[in-house]
């Protein structure tokens, strides 16, 4: 969003971010006392506190931490960067940022998640007296249409990324 001039002359206002109308955002805010955990409440930061509930019931869900709380420890356990001090290629921001980067693009195409699975048309017989192999593992990547199987950790290493568009000048 662009802000309006407050004067007649002088520097237009740096444009700003707006949020869409239709974002919601809430927090789960926890209390504690001696490390335990003596009160929770819920802050809505975009929207309504009815929305956010009617949004989540309409897929059984509740607001809680718990999803967070798992990416953060995925990310503490998967990023040396973060996890702990180390002395890796991370001496700056730049490094931390790669890592992380490296990180997405593991989790959302070589990670397959088992809430996404999806079940087998006809079970196929595996190797040995293993009983049928009943699903299909599925990253968020393929869930979300962008491939159709789980990529190898070299394949994600040596793709080639297309160059961004260049803006030219003249």
């Amino acid at each position: 969003m662009q802000p309006a001039r407050r004067r007649d002359k002088g520097p237009m206002p740096q444009p700003r971010w707006v949020p869409l109308p239709a974002l919601l955002y809430a927090q789960v805010v926890q209390s504690y006392r001696r490390r335990r955990i003596v009160g929770v409440h819920y802050r809505v930061v975009f929207g309504t506190m009815e929305r956010v509930q009617q949004v989540l019931s309409a897929c059984g869900r509740k607001l809680n931490t718990a999803f967070i709380e798992r990416l953060n420890l995925d990310i503490r356990q998967r990023v040396a960067a973060v996890g702990r001090r180390v002395n890796t290629l991370c001496q700056g921001e730049d490094g931390i940022r790669q890592q992380l980067t490296v990180y997405h693009a593991y989790y959302n195409f070589c990670l397959p998640h088992s809430s996404l699975r999806q079940p087998l048309w006809v079970p196929e017989p595996t190797k040995g007296s293993g009983s049928a192999k009943l699903w299909r593992p599925c990253t968020p990547a393929m869930a979300a249409g962008l491939t159709d199987h789980v990529w190898s950790l070299k394949e994600v290493l040596l793709y080639r990324v297309p160059p961004w568009p260049q803006v030219h000048v003249s």
